[in-house]
C-alpha cells in the first residue's frame, strides 16, 4: 500500500462533514445543472445570511467538516472576485461589499470546523471553456481562493461539465499545491481523497483505500485510470433533500428521515468511508428549520449509539482478536486496522453463546479500514473471535444498541 499522507488519515477521522449549495441558483427556482438559462445578478439578495448558523449547527451536530459551493457550474463567484463580473461584487447583497466566502471560513475557523472549498471547473457561464485563457481563468480564481482566506484544508473538484474536456492539470496542480502544500484534493488530477461513484451516500463492499482508479462523474461510466495503486480515501456525499443540490420551496417533504440518515451512517462510515450531508440555504441565509432538525437529530442519534462500549480483555493473535467480558448483551462490533502495505480481505466475527456451546458466527465482512460498522441479530456472549485473513493488528469495541 502506498503510504498515506498525515493529511489523509485525519481526513479520515473527520468522518462526517456537511456541504452547503449556496448561490444565486437559490435564488431561481427550478433552474437545473446545465439548463443554460439566465440567472439575474439582480435576483441575489440573501436578506439574513448567517454562516456562523450553518457552521454552529454542524458542529453541534457532530461533524468535522464543511464544503462551500464558492462557483457552480453557472460561473457565478461567491467571493468578490477579480476575474468575472459575475460575482456577489455585482449584486444588490450588501451594495456589492459582500463577500460569501470570508464569512463561511470565519465561522469555519471560529468553531474549529475543517474547511472544504467546491470549486466547478466546466461552466456556462460568462467564460469560455477553451484553451489556455480558461486555464488562466481557472488558475487566477483558484489562486483568491486559496491566498486570500488563510488555511483551506480541502479543495472539491466536480467532474461534472468536464467529460472529454482537456484542462492544463500539471499546471493547475502545481498552483495550487504551491498556494496550499497541505490542502487535500478530492478526486481529479493529483487526488488525496475519491468520490465512491453515487451521490446516494453510500459505499459498496468490499470499499478498500488502495485502488487503481477513479469514478468521474455522474455523466459517465468511464473511470480515469491511475498510473499506479494509491492510496484514496472514500467519500460518499448525497442530499438532505431527494433531488435538489439548491435550496427549493417545493420538496420540504423529502428531508430525510432520522432512519435513513442512519442508514447512511451505516453505509458510508461504517463501510470506511466519509460521509457528506448537503443541505441548501434558504433564499434569507438561513439553514431551513426542518433540514437542521434532521441533522441536529441525526448527530444526537451518532453520539447516543457509539459511545460508551463494552470493556473488554483483548488479545491479538495470529489473524485474530478476542474480545472477553461479562455476559452482554451484543449487536454491534466496531473494527478498525492498521494502515500497512496489505489490506484485509475478508474477517468473521464469531460469538460464544451464553450458557454454553461452540462459537457460532454472527457476521462475515470484506474490507475494515478506518472502520467497519458491523450489525448482527443480538447475541449473549462472553467472548467475542474475530477472525481475518492478513496478519495484521485489528482494533474493536463491542455493544448494544436498541434501535436506530
Amino acid at each position: 500500500m502506498e503510504t498515506p499522507k498525515k493529511e489523509q488519515l485525519e481526513f479520515l477521522d473527520w468522518e462526517f462533514g456537511v456541504f452547503f449549495h449556496f448561490g444565486i441558483r437559490t435564488f431561481n427556482e427550478g433552474h437545473k445543472d446545465w439548463d443554460m438559462k439566465p440567472m439575474e445578478l439582480s435576483s441575489f439578495n440573501p436578506t439574513d445570511l448567517d454562516c456562523d448558523e450553518w457552521i454552529k449547527t454542524i458542529h453541534d451536530a457532530g461533524a468535522k467538516y464543511a464544503v462551500l459551493v464558492c462557483k457552480h457550474h453557472d460561473g457565478f463567484a461567491n467571493w468578490p472576485s477579480l476575474y468575472t463580473d459575475y460575482s456577489v461584487k455585482n449584486t444588490p447583497w450588501k451594495n456589492g461589499t459582500g463577500d460569501i466566502v470570508r464569512e463561511y471560513v470565519n465561522a469555519c475557523h471560529k468553531y474549529n470546523i475543517k474547511v472544504g472549498l467546491y470549486y466547478s471547473p466546466a461552466q456556462f457561464g460568462s467564460a469560455k471553456m477553451d484553451g489556455k485563457e480558461y486555464d488562466d481563468y481557472f488558475i487566477n480564481q483558484i489562486r483568491e481562493l486559496l491566498t486570500n482566506y488563510g488555511e483551506i484544508n480541502y479543495l472539491w473538484f466536480d467532474g461534472c461539465g468536464s467529460e472529454n474536456h482537456k484542462y492544463d492539470t500539471q499546471r493547475i496542480v502545481s498552483e495550487i499545491r504551491k498556494c496550499q502544500p497541505k490542502i487535500l484534493l478530492f478526486n481529479m488530477w493529483d487526488p488525496d481523497t475519491r468520490w465512491i461513484g453515487n451521490e446516494a451516500g453510500v459505499a459498496p463492499t468490499p470499499n478498500k483505500l488502495n485502488v487503481a482508479s477513479l469514478n468521474f462523474s455522474i455523466n459517465t461510466e468511464e473511470k480515469d485510470l491511475l498510473d499506479k495503486r494509491k492510496f484514496l480515501p472514500a467519500e460518499c456525499d448525497c442530499r438532505m433533500r431527494l433531488e435538489n443540490w439548491f435550496f427549493s420551496e417545493n420538496d420540504e417533504d423529502t428531508v430525510k428521515s432520522l432512519d435513513e440518515l442512519m442508514g447512511l451512517y451505516y453505509y458510508s462510515v461504517g463501510r470506511g468511508a466519509n460521509l457528506l450531508i448537503n443541505i441548501g440555504p434558504d433564499r434569507r441565509g438561513r439553514l431551513p428549520q426542518k433540514d437542521k432538525n434532521a441533522l441536529l437529530e441525526f448527530g444526537a442519534k451518532i453520539r447516543e449509539n457509539f459511545s460508551d462500549y463494552i470493556s473488554c480483555k483483548t488479545t491479538n493473535e495470529h489473524k485474530k482478536l478476542t474480545l472477553e467480558t461479562e455476559s452482554q448483551l451484543v449487536n454491534h462490533a466496531v473494527l478498525s486496522e492498521e494502515f500497512t502495505d496489505e489490506e484485509i480481505e475478508y474477517f468473521e466475527i464469531k460469538a460464544y453463546p451464553i450458557p454454553y456451546g461452540t462459537p457460532i458466527t454472527v457476521y462475515k465482512g470484506s474490507t475494515i479500514g478506518h472502520k467497519a460498522i458491523c450489525q448482527f441479530p443480538a447475541i449473549k456472549t462472553n467472548k467475542i473471535e474475530i477472525c481475518f485473513d492478513k496478519n495484521k493488528k485489528v482494533s474493536a469495541d463491542i455493544k448494544f444498541i436498541k434501535q436506530y
